[in-house]
């Protein structure tokens, strides 16, 4: 474990040189706004990840970090939720995605006293990794600790040196199929009892501190989540709002049917439930904003943070009213997207509110429920900012993501999951101070006024291919959106020279992709593009909503109720998605695949019938023999789905969704918006990595091919991109990755360094099409503008023929016979020609393949990300290099089981 402790910024006051104001919902609470004339995030020129300036280190989401206060970093995974003890000498973090489930650490030094998780090298071991959303619980006298996980709670003794013992499962039973997936828990004033919020039941139970047994139970609204006890009523939120009403229209989330949008596929209620625990007394609900999740009770006070409504709830506890809502918007050009999740109140009265997605603390000074509260201003923070608290004078706030996924590590680059936390620490400093800091929010975030502007009325202007206003015409009519899976840049454009590329890592070099090899040196090559998320749950969402809701954020470390979150309201913002955009700007669109959450394959749908049904429908034009359907939750969706492209399926060769594409495309001609899932570059299909790579690499490159010498490539723009880059390593950071701009209007031949990310990719789209950006992320960011050209160049592409056999591992090979690759490029590395395993590595594969069989990567019940990330990049890394090349920075090739980090939870399983 390494833990670094800095001092970042200084309180050092500027002149403010704007002021705006905002009006809450209902109360009517005037904000002072504070922003200045400073460039968007066009502002990285060509700076990478990790690179420190005058204003902060560089993210991978179109932010810099530099906190106020110091800084602890750790870097045992993400805080998930933290708990400080009763005497505050002790901080306890939830952590995912590291090595931990559990760490505890020493307040006065920043230093981790102990580590708990299900690894045998930690310093307490328990049974289970996986985490809740909210904080572990320390009774009042500080001697017990609670930890909810997936079945209930693990209690741990707490020594007096601050650390853990004694760790005891502390089950809640499941109700029917609804594990107990629990929230936060609350100890009763005496110690006890416990009050816990049972996420996943819609209840909240009573339980014995000493015996664990369940005393008491009461039904609450929809996925209970965080819980204040005032003079013996419990205050819970309800992340989900309220239950549905009869003929109303519902999404579902873990079994239970909740209000939602039909359009935009979110939830329309937020509830408080309020349940006196001194008499028998039915449960009462109050109305609060959308997704309520942390609950703050001071004075006779329970705060709320709203987090999808971008407000705080002010509940005055006599009357069990909401009397006062607290905006949280700070910038005007964007009215969400700012992610209030926690909230603390000091003693000389300000409070305090993490913006998770903004990287800061909001600042209020709070006299009463009765006074309007008044804004003050903000102070930055790390990446994330989940939890804060005070300690005496010092307030403490954990940062989820930390300094981003800088984990040190020895191998020979980065992946998505190094990812770290940190802690940051200040004394409150004067208002003046906090204003000051605010323009510094302002331009760590890139909030510029006009980010957004809009063509008033019929535009006369001259069409370009990205207009600066939204509605101004563009010369671009037709978008395709490609979304692939898993690689970074040097894993697959490593090799090229002309680009800041690593050859040693990598692994599907130009006789692997060969389009895409192409397709880079055509349209031009960009090295210094980075995915946001981690993972699949993550990365989707960043492409479909410029956004990982703060749900799906907080959910990492037990994805049990739900991972990818295409049927799970929950998962939704309110501002909609981008198809919803671009049918409100009066867009047409089409869907193949996105977002997609239910497949029915007929009979003798096998990859290689389906590979052998493929070559006959490139050679006949003949229809499938093998349809499928598919379905998406959100109704909006269903209505523009195309049928026969199906969802994540490594058991359906790209070619052949390429084929069912181009037989719409050529009857029906494309949308304004086209959206695709091409998802074999993921791996671990029937194919072995390299074929499953090489398919994914032909059918885009035939896509493309069909579409540049079509009618439509003169007004048209193809962006190809990972939703994650999770599954390899990258010398300069483990979010870069691999992305294509593919039009008549792209730079030709070119090597764009600048800083672009998906959120920049996706602003792209939107101002192309006019679609009004979702959140304030994309509202912030500046679209690729150097990525196009006014001069258009319509030379069409020529796909390349594939080099590396499609069927490689494939077994029983196709009835229609092996596929034969094209000839190979001399000057570049070989591509495999075969899947024969060495004779002295087959005993070695043979545990490779059979740990394979149960990661879920096929079949009916296929899950993106189930399999460990160390052992998937392992298991794709030896598969490529001979079963005989260690992986970067390991000193062997290992079994599955020795991998290092093999005992991780995946984000999927999170066993």
């Amino acid at each position: 474990m390494q833990v670094t402790r800095q001092r970042c910024g200084a309180a050092r006051a500027t002149r403010l040189s704007r002021r705006a104001t905002l009006v809450t919902v209902g109360i009517a609470v005037a904000l002072g706004v504070t922003g200045t004339a400073v460039a968007a995030t066009h502002q990285f020129g060509t700076r990478r990840v990790a690179e420190n300036t005058a204003r902060g280190e560089v993210i991978s989401s179109d932010q810099f970090l530099k906190p106020y206060g110091s800084r602890t970093v750790i870097d045992d995974g993400k805080i998930m939720s933290s708990t400080v003890s009763p005497d505050g000498t002790h901080l306890a973090a939830a952590v995912t995605d590291g090595d931990a489930a559990l760490v505890i650490m020493d307040l006065a030094t920043g230093q981790v006293k102990q580590k708990i998780g299900a690894n045998a090298a930690d310093d307490l071991r328990i049974s289970s990794a996986a985490v809740g959303q909210e904080g572990p619980a320390y009774s009042p006298d500080g001697k017990q600790l609670w930890l909810g996980q997936a079945g209930g709670y693990t209690r741990f003794t707490v020594r007096a040196d601050g650390t853990l013992a004694d760790p005891t499962a502390v089950p809640v039973p499941a109700v029917g199929t609804q594990q107990a997936l629990v929230g936060a828990a609350v100890f009763s004033a005496d110690g006890s009892t416990v009050y816990a919020a049972v996420n996943g039941q819609n209840r909240v139970v009573a339980l014995d501190a000493t015996t664990g047994a369940l005393r008491r139970s009461w039904a609450v609204g929809i996925a209970p989540r965080g819980v204040a006890l005032v003079d013996g009523k419990l205050y819970v939120s309800n992340e989900g709002g309220r239950p549905a009403r009869p003929g109303e229209t519902t999404m579902n989330s873990y079994g239970t049917q909740v209000p939602a949008n039909p359009d935009t596929g979110a939830t329309t209620t937020g509830t408080v439930s309020v349940i006196d625990t001194r008499a028998d007394t039915a449960v009462r609900t109050v109305d609060v904003g959308l997704h309520p999740t942390a609950v703050y009770a001071s004075k006779g006070t329970v705060f709320v943070t709203d987090t999808a409504d971008n407000t705080v709830s002010v509940i005055d506890t006599r009357k069990d009213e909401v009397v006062q809502t607290i905006a949280t918007q700070p910038w005007p050009e964007a009215k969400v997207g700012y992610e209030p999740d926690a909230v603390t109140l000091t003693d000389d009265g300000h409070l305090l509110v993490t913006l998770g997605r903004a990287n800061a603390v909001a600042v209020y000074r709070y006299k009463s429920a009765q006074d309007p509260a008044s804004y003050v201003g903000l102070l930055p923070t790390d990446y994330f900012p989940a939890e804060i608290t005070t300690v005496g004078r010092k307030v403490v706030v954990s940062n989820t993501r930390g300094i981003d996924a800088r984990r040190p590590t020895t191998a020979s680059g980065h992946g998505t999951h190094d990812t770290t936390s940190s802690l940051t620490e200040f004394t409150l400093p004067s208002d003046r101070v906090i204003r000051s800091r605010t323009a510094e929010v302002f331009r760590q975030n890139g909030w510029t006024p006009g980010s957004v502007t809009t063509a008033k009325g019929t535009s006369h202007a001259r069409p370009v291919p990205v207009p600066t206003r939204l509605g101004d015409p563009s010369t671009i009519k037709h978008v395709f959106l490609l979304v692939k899976e898993n690689r970074t840049y040097d894993q697959v454009l490593g090799d090229l020279p002309q680009g800041d590329g690593d050859p040693a890592l990598t692994t599907f070099g130009t006789n692997v992709t060969p389009n895409q090899h192409a397709l880079a040196q055509q349209f031009g090559l960009y090295d210094n593009f980075y995915d946001i998320g981690t993972n699949s749950a993550e990365g989707h969402n960043w492409l479909m909503q410029s956004d990982n809701p703060e749900y799906t954020e907080s959910s990492a470390g037990e994805y049990t109720r739900s991972y990818d979150t295409e049927n799970d309201v929950l998962g939704h913002q309110k501002s909609g998605f981008i198809w919803t955009g671009a049918q409100a700007a009066g867009r047409s669109v089409k869907d193949f695949g996105e977002f997609q959450s239910t497949e029915s394959k007929p009979a003798g749908a096998t990859w290689q019938n389906l590979y052998c049904d493929a070559r006959t429908m490139a050679a006949t034009g003949a229809r499938t023999q093998y349809p499928i359907r598919t379905g998406s939750a959100i109704p909006l969706l269903n209505e523009v789905s195309v049928q026969g492209f199906p969802m994540f399926d490594l058991d359906v060769p790209d070619v052949y969704k390429e084929q069912v594409w181009k037989q719409d495309f050529e009857k029906n001609g494309p949308a304004n918006l086209n959206m695709f899932w091409f998802s074999n570059d993921h791996t671990g299909g029937p194919a072995n990595a390299s074929a499953a790579v090489a398919d994914n690499d032909l059918a885009v490159g035939r896509m493309v091919d069909e579409i540049s010498h079509s009618r439509y490539w003169k007004d048209s723009a193809i962006f190809v991109v990972e939703d994650d880059s999770q599954n390899g390593l990258d010398h300069v950071d483990g979010h870069r990755a691999p992305v294509q701009v593919i039009s008549p209007y792209a730079q030709h031949g070119t090597v764009d360094s600048h800083y672009y990310t998906q959120i920049t990719m996706i602003r792209t789209i939107e101002q192309i099409l006019g679609i009004h950006p979702m959140n304030q992320k994309d509202s912030a960011a500046t679209p690729m503008y150097g990525a196009f050209t006014k001069k258009a160049d319509s030379t069409p592409f020529t796909a390349v023929p594939n080099r590396t056999s499609l069927t490689l591992g494939v077994s029983p090979a196709p009835s229609c016979g092996a596929d034969t690759p094209a000839a190979q490029d001399t000057d570049a590395a070989p591509a495999p020609t075969s899947a024969a395993v060495p004779r002295a590595q087959q005993g070695l594969a043979a545990q490779w393949r059979t740990w394979a069989s149960h990661q879920r990567l096929t079949g009916p019940h296929a899950v993106p990300d189930y399999a460990n990330a160390e052992q998937m990049n392992r298991y794709t890394w030896y598969q490529t290099h001979d079963w005989t090349k260690p992986y970067p920075g390991d000193r062997k090739v290992f079994a599955p089981n020795d991998v290092p980090g093999a005992y991780l939870p995946s984000a999927e399983s999170d066993g």
